[in-house]
Protein backbone atom coordinates (compact mmCIF):
# COMPACT_ATOMS: atom_id res chain seq x y z
CA UNK A 1 0.00 0.00 0.00
CA UNK A 2 2.85 2.37 0.83
CA UNK A 3 4.51 1.70 -2.54
CA UNK A 4 1.28 2.51 -4.36
CA UNK A 5 0.86 5.79 -2.52
CA UNK A 6 4.48 6.83 -3.07
CA UNK A 7 4.26 5.91 -6.76
CA UNK A 8 1.03 7.87 -7.20
CA UNK A 9 2.65 10.83 -5.46
CA UNK A 10 5.67 10.59 -7.77
CA UNK A 11 3.44 10.55 -10.87
CA UNK A 12 1.45 13.53 -9.64
CA UNK A 13 4.49 15.58 -8.59
CA UNK A 14 6.40 14.87 -11.82
CA UNK A 15 3.34 15.79 -13.88
CA UNK A 16 2.88 19.02 -11.93
CA UNK A 17 6.55 19.95 -12.19
CA UNK A 18 6.61 19.22 -15.91
CA UNK A 19 3.50 21.29 -16.55
CA UNK A 20 4.20 24.24 -14.26
CA UNK A 21 7.74 24.80 -13.00
CA UNK A 22 9.57 23.52 -16.05
CA UNK A 23 7.23 25.41 -18.39
CA UNK A 24 8.62 28.53 -16.75
CA UNK A 25 12.17 27.18 -17.16
CA UNK A 26 11.68 26.20 -20.81
CA UNK A 27 14.55 26.84 -23.20
CA UNK A 28 13.16 27.81 -26.58
CA UNK A 29 9.84 26.21 -25.71
CA UNK A 30 11.51 22.89 -24.80
CA UNK A 31 10.51 21.27 -21.51
CA UNK A 32 12.14 18.13 -20.03
CA UNK A 33 9.96 15.07 -20.01
CA UNK A 34 9.87 14.07 -16.34
CA UNK A 35 7.25 11.40 -16.90
CA UNK A 36 9.60 9.61 -19.30
CA UNK A 37 12.28 9.66 -16.59
CA UNK A 38 9.81 8.31 -14.04
CA UNK A 39 8.32 5.66 -16.35
CA UNK A 40 11.70 4.41 -17.53
CA UNK A 41 13.15 4.42 -14.00
CA UNK A 42 10.29 2.45 -12.49
CA UNK A 43 10.38 0.11 -15.49
CA UNK A 44 14.00 -0.96 -15.18
CA UNK A 45 13.92 -0.91 -11.37
CA UNK A 46 10.75 -2.94 -10.87
CA UNK A 47 10.05 -4.75 -14.15
CA UNK A 48 7.64 -4.67 -17.07
CA UNK A 49 4.39 -4.57 -15.12
CA UNK A 50 5.44 -1.62 -12.99
CA UNK A 51 6.77 0.31 -15.98
CA UNK A 52 3.60 -0.43 -17.92
CA UNK A 53 1.32 0.80 -15.11
CA UNK A 54 3.36 3.93 -14.37
CA UNK A 55 3.44 4.68 -18.09
CA UNK A 56 -0.30 4.22 -18.43
CA UNK A 57 -1.23 6.54 -15.59
CA UNK A 58 1.38 9.17 -16.50
CA UNK A 59 0.31 9.09 -20.14
CA UNK A 60 -3.34 9.22 -19.16
CA UNK A 61 -2.72 12.42 -17.21
CA UNK A 62 -1.11 13.96 -20.29
CA UNK A 63 -3.99 12.73 -22.46
CA UNK A 64 -6.61 14.20 -20.16
CA UNK A 65 -5.00 17.61 -19.84
CA UNK A 66 -3.20 18.11 -23.16
CA UNK A 67 -4.07 15.37 -25.64
CA UNK A 68 -6.47 15.65 -28.50
CA UNK A 69 -7.25 11.92 -28.31
CA UNK A 70 -7.58 10.00 -25.06
CA UNK A 71 -5.19 7.06 -25.01
CA UNK A 72 -2.41 8.08 -27.41
CA UNK A 73 0.09 9.18 -24.78
CA UNK A 74 -1.07 6.48 -22.36
CA UNK A 75 -0.29 3.84 -24.97
CA UNK A 76 3.03 5.45 -25.88
CA UNK A 77 4.17 5.67 -22.25
CA UNK A 78 2.99 2.09 -21.65
CA UNK A 79 5.25 0.85 -24.44
CA UNK A 80 8.15 2.85 -23.03
CA UNK A 81 7.61 1.50 -19.50
CA UNK A 82 7.24 -2.07 -20.71
CA UNK A 83 10.34 -1.90 -22.91
CA UNK A 84 12.41 -0.46 -20.05
CA UNK A 85 11.08 -3.19 -17.77
CA UNK A 86 12.81 -5.75 -19.98
CA UNK A 87 16.13 -4.38 -18.68
CA UNK A 88 15.31 -5.02 -15.01
CA UNK A 89 17.40 -8.20 -15.03
CA UNK A 90 20.59 -6.31 -15.91
CA UNK A 91 19.88 -3.23 -13.79
CA UNK A 92 22.49 -2.38 -11.16
CA UNK A 93 21.69 0.63 -8.94
CA UNK A 94 25.34 1.68 -8.71
CA UNK A 95 25.74 2.06 -12.48
CA UNK A 96 24.17 5.20 -13.94
CA UNK A 97 25.13 4.50 -17.56
CA UNK A 98 22.25 2.08 -18.18
CA UNK A 99 19.54 4.41 -16.78
CA UNK A 100 20.89 7.41 -18.70
CA UNK A 101 21.09 5.48 -21.97
CA UNK A 102 17.63 3.94 -21.53
CA UNK A 103 16.06 7.30 -20.73
CA UNK A 104 17.83 8.82 -23.75
CA UNK A 105 16.49 6.06 -26.03
CA UNK A 106 13.03 6.32 -24.49
CA UNK A 107 12.90 10.07 -25.05
CA UNK A 108 14.08 9.64 -28.64
CA UNK A 109 11.41 6.97 -29.22
CA UNK A 110 8.81 9.31 -27.72
CA UNK A 111 9.85 12.24 -29.91
CA UNK A 112 10.11 10.16 -33.08
CA UNK A 113 6.73 8.50 -32.51
CA UNK A 114 5.07 11.85 -31.82
CA UNK A 115 6.58 13.19 -35.04
CA UNK A 116 5.37 10.26 -37.11
CA UNK A 117 1.86 10.11 -35.66
CA UNK A 118 1.15 13.78 -35.05
CA UNK A 119 3.09 15.54 -37.82
CA UNK A 120 4.15 13.22 -40.63
CA UNK A 121 0.64 11.88 -41.14
CA UNK A 122 -0.58 15.49 -41.54
CA UNK A 123 1.85 16.12 -44.37
CA UNK A 124 4.63 17.91 -42.48
CA UNK A 125 7.74 16.27 -43.91
CA UNK A 126 10.57 18.36 -42.46
CA UNK A 127 11.99 15.73 -40.10
CA UNK A 128 15.41 17.39 -39.92
CA UNK A 129 13.88 20.59 -38.53
CA UNK A 130 11.82 18.64 -35.97
CA UNK A 131 14.86 16.58 -34.99
CA UNK A 132 17.19 19.56 -34.51
CA UNK A 133 14.72 21.96 -32.91
CA UNK A 134 12.52 19.67 -30.82
CA UNK A 135 13.74 16.10 -30.31
CA UNK A 136 17.46 16.67 -29.61
CA UNK A 137 17.02 19.70 -27.29
CA UNK A 138 14.35 17.84 -25.33
CA UNK A 139 16.63 14.81 -25.00
CA UNK A 140 19.51 16.95 -23.74
CA UNK A 141 17.29 18.85 -21.29
CA UNK A 142 15.70 15.61 -20.06
CA UNK A 143 19.11 13.99 -19.50
CA UNK A 144 20.34 17.01 -17.53
CA UNK A 145 17.25 16.88 -15.32
CA UNK A 146 17.65 13.09 -15.02
CA UNK A 147 21.01 13.59 -13.34
CA UNK A 148 19.15 15.30 -10.48
CA UNK A 149 15.83 13.41 -10.48
CA UNK A 150 17.12 9.84 -10.88
CA UNK A 151 19.03 9.73 -7.54
CA UNK A 152 15.84 10.81 -5.74
CA UNK A 153 13.85 8.05 -7.44
CA UNK A 154 16.60 5.50 -6.68
CA UNK A 155 16.84 6.52 -3.02
CA UNK A 156 13.06 6.27 -2.63
CA UNK A 157 13.06 2.88 -4.36
CA UNK A 158 15.74 1.55 -2.00
CA UNK A 159 13.98 2.82 1.11
CA UNK A 160 10.70 1.25 -0.03
CA UNK A 161 12.46 -2.07 -0.60
CA UNK A 162 14.05 -1.93 2.86
CA UNK A 163 10.70 -1.10 4.44
CA UNK A 164 9.04 -4.02 2.61
CA UNK A 165 11.81 -6.41 3.72
CA UNK A 166 11.41 -5.30 7.36
CA UNK A 167 7.65 -5.79 7.18
CA UNK A 168 8.12 -9.26 5.64
CA UNK A 169 10.34 -10.33 8.54
CA UNK A 170 7.57 -9.41 10.97
CA UNK A 171 5.27 -11.99 9.40
CA UNK A 172 7.83 -14.80 9.30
Amino acid sequence: MRRILVTALFIFVCFLLQCTVFRALAFGGIVPNLLIVLTASFGFMNGEKSGLLIGFFGGLLIDIFFGSVIGFYALLYMYIGYANGKFSTIFYPEDIKLPISLILCSDFFYGFTCYVILFLLRGRFDFRYYMVHIILPEIVYTIVVTLFLYPIILRTHRSLEQWEKRSEKKFV
